[in-house]
């Protein structure tokens, strides 16, 4: 029997547009390699929608894929609904891709309603997708394990970016929250800081103030498990057009990138080594990128991607070809938790039944 793979993307999420690029592309490539695909787009609004078609980038224009059946998950699988809105057809799926980027999409709200509906996902849990989603619970975790971070503050109130001067200029402003570089500037004085903390609170309620390390390179590595290890990448370098890795150096052209990246031995291995620790240590499933900065010897885990752009492809395979292997080693690994999981045993008590008939009644007697 094959399997029914659902692929989940977009999302109320200022990363929606990325989404669509990973989750179209993951679409393609099981569907390519052979697979039974169920694309499941999220609008910026809210809306399921799903449809083959929805497979295709090009239904994403104009807001075309409005035209698709909307949709809603339920357990095992999902409901087309009519144009009234009501169900109209219940498809099975087997397993699930989370490609969201960005809000509660990738922070553990689609972990969250695909266990609810007992489907198995093929990428990182609730925890370490909300813990990482956040960049300053991404502090407190990777400190807690003993990581190398850069200096940072956070804030939650714009009169509190006075705090960041403590950590000498220039500065980094990050929304806490926010991926693919949105919002994030480089602060080389007070006016530019308080300037750079108004515009990440624009965006978001959190705001991360990170000490700017000097003659800072950008390096990446993913990793995943399956059957009983994790599997790390090459490490890259990703090279900016400016201070910072920008959208426009990720999505635009602006950047380039080299793989392997150029760096000693003994530091790609200590980079592998960190993001295998970092893996392991929470149990962790999918693909995820880590994101590094070399600076003065020394190495900064600076942020975890539990739902990398393009599922970091890029990094563990040589072309859309090669990376279905790896999809299917993703996915093999998630059917087979969930396995172990739903043979683990759920307790009932029995307690509702020995309580009087009114003993849940409040007010007088």
């Amino acid at each position: 029997m094959n399997r029914n793979i659902a692929v989940v993307f977009g999302g109320i999420s200022n990363e929606n547009e990325i989404s669509v690029i990973t989750g179209t592309m993951a679409a393609n490539v099981l569907k390519n390699g052979g697979d039974c695909v169920i694309p499941l787009y999220i609008s910026q609004q809210g809306e399921f929608f799903t449809g083959a078609g929805l497979a295709d980038i090009n239904n994403f224009k104009n807001g075309n894929f409005s035209s698709f059946p909307r949709a809603i998950v339920a357990k095992g699988g999902i409901y087309v609904l009519s144009k009234r809105g009501k169900p109209k057809k219940f498809v099975r799926v087997d397993v699930a891709l989370n490609c969201c980027h960005g809000g509660l999409g990738e922070g553990g709200g689609i972990c969250g309603l695909f266990a609810l509906n007992c489907i198995p996902l093929a990428s990182a849990g609730m925890f370490e997708s909300a813990a990482f989603m956040d960049k300053y619970y991404t502090k407190l975790v990777l400190g807690t394990l003993g990581v190398n971070i850069a200096p940072y503050v956070y804030m939650r109130e714009l009169t509190d970016f006075r705090q960041a001067e403590t950590l000498g200029y220039p500065v980094i402003v990050k929304p806490a929250k926010l991926g693919s570089s949105i919002g994030i500037e480089c602060a080389e004085n007070e006016s530019e800081l308080e300037a750079a903390v108004m515009s990440a609170f624009f965006y978001d309620d959190g705001v991360i103030a990170e000490q700017f390390l000097k003659d800072r390179r950008e390096i990446n590595c993913a990793a995943y498990f399956s059957d009983g290890r994790v599997i790390t990448s090459e490490c890259e370098e990703a090279f900016t057009s400016g201070d910072i890795l920008s959208y426009d150096d990720k999505y635009a052209g602006g950047g380039k990138r080299v793989m392997p990246a150029d760096i000693p031995e003994q530091t790609a291995k200590e980079i592998r080594g960190v993001t295998e620790l970092v893996y392991t240590k929470l149990n962790m499933r999918g693909i995820v990128r880590f994101d590094y900065i070399l600076s003065g010897g020394k190495v900064y885990l600076s942020e975890v991607n539990t739902v990398p752009g393009s599922l970091s492809y890029y990094l563990l395979s040589n072309g859309f070809k090669d990376f279905y292997p790896v999809l299917q080693a993703v996915i093999v690994q998630a059917l087979e938790d969930y396995r172990r999981c739903a043979e683990k045993k759920i307790l009932n008590t029995g307690i509702l039944n020995n309580l009087p008939s009114n003993g849940c009644k409040r007010g007088g007697k």
